[in-house]
């Protein structure tokens, strides 16, 4: 197994782990990936006040494709009371070209250590060996929380709070681009057309807003079609 590539295994050699599934590209490749190499899942889907809440059917949908069991938690009371920002606040979304400028509008603070705190409480509880996120090397100069330097201190903080358990976090895409990503998507035959990633909402992807554009530039770098339906 290479270890660039699963970040974070170590020494684990259980193949039981909650994977944050939040219906995107990345998470479900990430969990089609898993699978494939024999782990045991169970998806974790967040609800935090998005304008894009049509993300959760698609992680419904990709779960159950899989044959996953899915479960959603409730962070919306959190998510309510962080105003600066496009995706829970009344902050404009942009619809330009995906910079480190147009995007920073999209940083919700602290978003995947919540997820990641809901997560592994979950794990822990029910026994699970690991908690995956699909986070990956594009999203670095933009969002802090996809950052190698916040995995390994989170994977310290867990370590400090567990006696007796080790929950490892799993971040495999985390030097990965979103086209290598699409690339192994398609070898595994993940469903790209149920996956979601425009953030306006709405019944189609919006074609416009800058992770429509991410979405759009991944496949073409792959060489993969892309199935979206695009309003735009």
């Amino acid at each position: 197994m290479d270890t660039y590539l699963w970040y974070g295994l170590g020494e684990l050699m259980e193949r039981r782990a909650l994977i944050l599934l939040s219906g995107g590209l990345d998470s479900s490749c990430l969990a089609y990936e898993m699978v494939s190499r024999g782990w045991s899942l169970k998806a974790l889907s967040a609800f935090y006040g998005q304008r894009h809440g049509r993300e959760l059917q698609a992680a419904e949908s990709i779960a159950r494709q899989i044959g996953i069991p899915w479960a959603q938690v409730d962070l919306s009371s959190v998510g309510h009371l962080l105003e600066n920002n496009a995706l829970t606040g009344q902050a404009t979304l942009p619809q330009d070209r995906y910079t480190n400028e147009t995007l920073a509008v999209t940083v919700v603070p602290m978003r995947n250590a919540l997820f990641l705190t809901a997560a592994c409480a979950i794990a822990l509880s029910e026994g699970y060996d690991a908690v995956a996120l699909g986070v990956h090397g594009g999203d670095h100069p933009v969002y802090p929380d996809c950052r190698p330097a916040f995995i390994d201190a989170y994977q310290v903080m867990v370590d400090s709070f567990t006696e007796g358990h080790r929950l490892k976090i799993l971040a495999p895409w985390l030097h990965q681009s979103k086209a290598d990503i699409v690339a192994v998507g398609a070898q595994l035959g993940v469903p790209f057309e149920l996956t979601w990633s425009c953030y306006a909402g709405g019944d189609l992807h919006c074609g416009r807003c800058s992770t429509c554009r991410e979405r759009k530039e991944a496949f073409r770098l792959a060489g993969v079609p892309d199935p979206t339906r695009y309003a735009a």
